[in-house]
């Protein structure tokens, strides 16, 4: 295999990986197995070869902004239930805090789940009076169907196509030239400081933390 074909390689690694990054259990050469038959068909060396590069070369630095930091202020196009509009930070910071999450890309595995996840505690977020709102780089077209048929109508899910805000949070996972929301979980006061912040691939515990940060901040 050429480097050429090595790095393509790698790159479909990647993107399935976070298709798959929901299989919290899978080890690396579970999930290079599943992959080989979606991955030009290389051997498995060469497939856990490309994972490894794929960790080495987009694996976050779990970095995020830390508690106490503002919150930077955002206006982006949402949809909520099909139906496009602006989501404002700012303005919805004055009806309660505010959790926002960043997630890699729409209809991937990992990321359904995880707004499957958030739309089944929605109910738990209003209890507490907090807006959930959910971004990625995906266009708005592509959100539109997202947020009536994973995010279930319950919460928006704004886009960030040229990647200003994920930028911002220091929520970027980069792999060449390709850019991706990386999955990071803020809990945003009414007063715009970033009260609790959460960085992990698995979307497992997102939706748990922010809960509990919110129980905290509002000290029930």
């Amino acid at each position: 295999m050429t480097q050429k074909a090595f790095l393509l390689h790698a790159r479909t690694i990647f993107a399935a990986f976070v298709t798959l990054s929901g299989a919290r259990e899978a080890s690396a050469v579970e999930v290079a197995r599943v992959l080989r038959l979606r991955a030009f068909g290389a051997p498995l060396s060469m497939t856990v070869a490309a994972m490894a590069l794929c960790a080495t070369i987009v694996a976050p630095a779990g970095a995020s902004l830390a508690p106490g930091t503002s919150a930077p202020l955002f206006s982006a196009q949402a949809s909520l239930g099909g139906k496009v509009f602006t989501f404002d930070l700012a303005d919805a910071l004055k009806k309660g805090p505010v959790v926002l999450y960043f997630y890699p890309a729409a209809f991937t595995q990992g990321c359904t789940l995880e707004a499957h996840d958030f739309a089944d505690h929605i109910r738990d977020y209003k209890a507490l009076d907090a807006t959930v709102i959910g971004v990625s780089v995906d266009g708005i077209a592509k959100l539109q169907k997202f947020s009536v048929s994973e995010c279930r109508s319950k919460f928006p899910v704004a886009s960030d196509a040229d990647k200003k805000i994920s930028k911002e949070y220091d929520a970027v996972l980069q792999l060449g030239p390709a850019t991706y929301a990386d999955r990071t979980s803020y809990v945003i006061s009414p007063a715009g400081k970033v009260v609790y912040a959460y960085h992990a691939l698995d979307y497992s515990k997102h939706v748990e933390n922010t809960l509990a940060a919110l129980k905290k901040l509002e000290g029930k």
